[in-house]
């Protein structure tokens, strides 16, 4: 099998056998697409989080986590390609990693980053056609989006502490095309906040993921924005850059659907 070089999104070259016929994927949103690429005896290897394709999960290797990766397990199953994260995995386990193994590296901030490497993605396994048909269909989709005036909004992603989603990060950015204005955008990433920081919040999110936001914590948000509207969102829908965005534009209008009908705040 011949090697063939290409360009991940860290401006790296990788020479990658082609085309790669044992792929672990170390990020749930990417091996999802790895399954609507139609890659399923090429994928190896998966992570406890990738939960999508539930066949997947219950019957691929399983290398660990996002963060804990399992780097013996890893090397047993001799992958000729590793699909990876800058955000989603440890710089140092990925690094060990490219010592052995071809690892193919994301970096996603944007909607445009995301159809870059479903196309990337799509070149370095061979699905070139699967993945521009993809990418086409998404922006499609995309443009689809009911407008909304701009909704003051804080999307939180974990409690104790509470932190949210800032404004360099790909849940802001789907926030946007929503019409949800980021009120904390002028933070980097996910940062801490206060309660009395919410005082000109309109809108709370409280995401799914990665912690479960249920019921019970809308009134304990509540009382600390009583004037705030609150919802329970799918966070997939807000964080995952694959093929998963194919159902996030009707997603997010049934959501603004439902906002509509609530407190008039749209």
């Amino acid at each position: 099998m011949e090697n063939k070089i290409f360009t991940d999104q860290l401006g790296r070259k990788v020479a990658i056998p082609f085309p790669p016929k044992r792929i672990v994927s170390v990020v749930p949103s990417q091996t999802e697409l790895l399954h609507s690429l139609g890659l399923d005896e090429e994928v190896c290897g998966i992570t406890k989080f990738c939960i999508h394709p539930a066949e997947w999960f219950r019957t691929k290797t399983r290398i660990g986590g996002t963060k804990q990766l399992n780097i013996e397990q890893i090397t047993a199953l001799q992958p000729d390609l590793i699909i990876a994260n800058k955000e989603e995995n440890q710089k140092e386990q990925v690094e060990a990693l490219m010592q052995h193994f071809p690892v193919w590296v994301s970096d996603i901030n944007t909607l445009e980053d995301a159809c870059a490497m479903i196309d990337d993605v799509g070149g370095i396994t061979g699905r070139v056609e699967e993945a521009r048909r993809l990418c086409l269909e998404i922006q499609q989709q995309f443009n689809k989006l009911l407008p909304i005036p701009p909704i003051p909004t804080a999307y939180f992603i974990w409690r104790n502490p509470w932190m949210v989603a800032g404004g360099d990060t790909f849940i802001h950015q789907m926030m946007q095309h929503c019409g949800f204005q980021n009120v904390f955008a002028q933070t980097p990433r996910y940062p801490e906040i206060s309660p009395d920081m919410l005082s000109e919040t309109k809108l709370i999110l409280l995401s799914s993921e990665p912690y479960p936001f249920k019921e019970k914590h809308i009134e304990e948000i509540s009382k600390f924005a009583p004037r705030a509207t609150i919802h329970l969102v799918d966070g997939e829908m807000f964080s995952w850059y694959g093929s998963r965005l194919l159902e996030a534009p009707a997603y997010f209008n049934e959501l603004i659907q439902t906002l509509r009908h609530r407190q008039s705040i749209i």
